[in-house]
């Protein structure tokens, strides 16, 4: 796309989004997604020079068959983006046709650039768009969008301020306020400006949004007067987490009041939370042995519905592999995401034979749904700790501290890590941060650490079966809100210390 050209691009495909309803964009195409994906494969590499050279190192001289595709090398940030120039990861090998860059986080290496032109919010805009209308109706009630997510160069607030911007341009009663991170800021927007609408959606990181609840209620936010929603993204949470947040903010509606993003820096947003997928996920949570047959792991993954004709998922040796149009087009890219495809129709089939029907549930809730796949994520898997051959897996212990009483003694985050005493024997200990203003006692630490065994024995079958009797405990410390050694401010949180 040249200079030249740009203004006539932007306006035919702004045109085509404003003015064409969600059902339509969902809807169906003339080609399949097989079809769709070789496509886009073909055009990339008629006109990215890294990708093109890349196939050439690779010896890959002919792709004509979706068979062909399935067979293409994987791409990951190691071989390929850091492994060539910026401008030659784009089209026409330059990113000047770009408008936009974000970087990712750089929390497995170092810090990337990602490109990306108005046209490519567009499509990511959808996801949002099926959220805000099919979960939150905001195509008819005036909707205050509080943007929690750090603003700058990161991926998360610039890209969601785009898309409900471009939502309210499209017609949506939609105002977006972009207080960033800073509580006190959030907290202003609120008092001042929820009351003039009828809901008020809070969207940001899950550890931060529950910050954000928390600090207000202390503060004395009536929460339950602004009708509040909200949508977040980065990690996986337990079911009881976004009951906990419903109970705080007055929510009555778990499928509806809430939406689970499954984004990154490096493509966007890759697929979202529907009142179907919460529902089947709420479902599991109280199955967990179902859970376990169909997603292979004993952890409860993120379970999102996608648009194979923008984001096309395949999965690997358990990894999730995605090809899609972006500032910097990749084919059969691997992120490191744990997880796996479902089928509608096979999903469906699945919660039959166990005698659940989600789509009666959605019908009594006068809720629709629509039949896109299923894309489940773990999240990376160098976040699990290795303890007597079982896997512990961070959501696991979350579970456990979001039991009565514990949720109302701590925040939710925590380190977990396996130690050795004097004689070298292995043990599990978790650092647990406690609420702002909350002083420790005495009966905390036995109750949060038989909470959090008790869970791990119900949801994981091998640290059930592998772990002895005797060391299923774990040692508990507690740690008072933003402890520097264990839960320092402005950092990335991690859940493992010293992976096992």
């Amino acid at each position: 796309m040249s200079l030249e050209a740009r203004p006539e691009n932007v306006l035919t495909a702004y045109r085509e989004f404003l003015t064409t309803p969600l059902d339509e964009l969902l809807a169906p195409k003339p080609q399949t997604p097989e079809e769709h994906v070789l496509r886009l494969f073909h055009d990339t590499v008629a006109h990215v020079p890294a990708y093109r050279r890349f196939l050439n190192d690779q010896g890959i001289v002919r792709v004509q068959t979706f068979e062909d595709f399935q067979r293409l090398p994987v791409l990951t940030k190691q071989n390929y983006i850091l492994q060539n120039p910026l401008d030659d990861l784009c089209r026409n090998g330059t990113f000047i046709e770009c408008d936009m860059i974000a970087t990712s986080s750089g929390s497995t290496g170092k810090p990337c650039i990602w490109p990306r032109f108005l046209t490519d919010e567009l499509q990511i805009a959808v996801r949002f768009e099926q959220i805000f209308r099919d979960s939150f109706s905001a195509h008819q009630k005036p909707t205050l969008a509080v943007v929690c997510f750090a603003l700058g160069t990161w991926v998360g607030g610039m890209y969601t301020t785009a898309c409900c911007r471009h939502l309210a341009a499209k017609g949506y009663p939609i105002t977006v306020a972009t207080p960033g991170n800073n509580l006190e800021e959030i907290f202003r927007v609120v008092r001042e400006l929820a009351p003039y609408f009828s809901q008020t959606v809070l969207l940001g990181y899950p550890p931060f949004i529950k910050n954000v609840v928390d600090q207000g209620l202390a503060l004395g936010i009536e929460w339950s007067h602004y009708a509040i929603r909200w949508v977040t993204a980065g990690e996986v949470f337990s079911e009881e987490w976004r009951s906990l947040i419903g109970e705080r903010v007055g929510s009555t509606s778990p499928l509806t009041d809430s939406a689970s993003l499954y984004g990154t820096a490096d493509a966007g947003v890759l697929a979202n939370e529907t009142p179907l997928s919460i529902a089947i996920r709420r479902w599991f949570a109280d199955n967990p042995k179902a859970a376990e047959q169909i997603f292979g792991e004993s952890r409860l993954p993120t379970l999102a519905q996608y648009d194979p004709y923008t984001r096309f998922f395949e999965c690997s040796e358990g990894k999730l592999l995605f090809s899609g149009n972006n500032g910097i087009p990749l084919i059969r890219y691997n992120i490191l995401d744990t997880g796996g495809v479902v089928p509608f129709e096979k999903l469906m089939a699945f919660l039959q034979d166990w005698r659940f029907d989600p789509l009666r549930e959605l019908a009594t809730c006068g809720l629709t749904y629509r039949k896109l796949p299923f894309v489940y994520v773990f999240g990376r898997s160098d976040f699990t700790l290795s303890y007597y051959g079982a896997n512990i897996y961070p959501e696991n212990v979350t579970v456990g501290l979001e039991q009565e009483p514990i949720k109302h003694w701590v925040t939710g985050r925590f380190v977990m890590e396996v130690r050795e005493d004097a004689d070298a024997n292995r043990y599990l200990h978790v650092a647990v941060e406690l609420a702002p203003h909350k002083t420790p006692t005495e009966e905390m630490i036995p109750q949060i650490a038989a909470s959090i065994r008790q869970q791990l024995e119900r949801l994981n079958t091998e640290f059930a079966n592998y772990v002895p009797e005797h060391a299923r405990t774990p040692e508990v410390s507690l740690h008072p809100t933003d402890d520097p050694a264990y839960f320092p401010k402005g950092v990335k949180h991690r859940y493992t210390r010293g992976i096992g």
